[in-house]
């Protein structure tokens, strides 16, 4: 599960920094950012209780 979480972070960031490069998709690219921040703050915190 922790593989997955961490591959789709990367999958949105990566969107994220083409909507920044190539000016598409405008705010939504922005909101994918926030969950994948999100999602990466989570599953650090998770990680540590363990």
């Amino acid at each position: 599960m922790l593989s997955i979480l961490w591959g789709i972070v990367v999958l949105l960031v990566a969107f994220w920094v083409l909507g920044l490069v190539l000016h598409i998709a405008g705010n939504l690219i922005h909101v994918a950012l926030l969950i994948a921040i999100a999602l990466a703050i989570y599953n650090f915190f998770k990680a540590r209780d363990v």
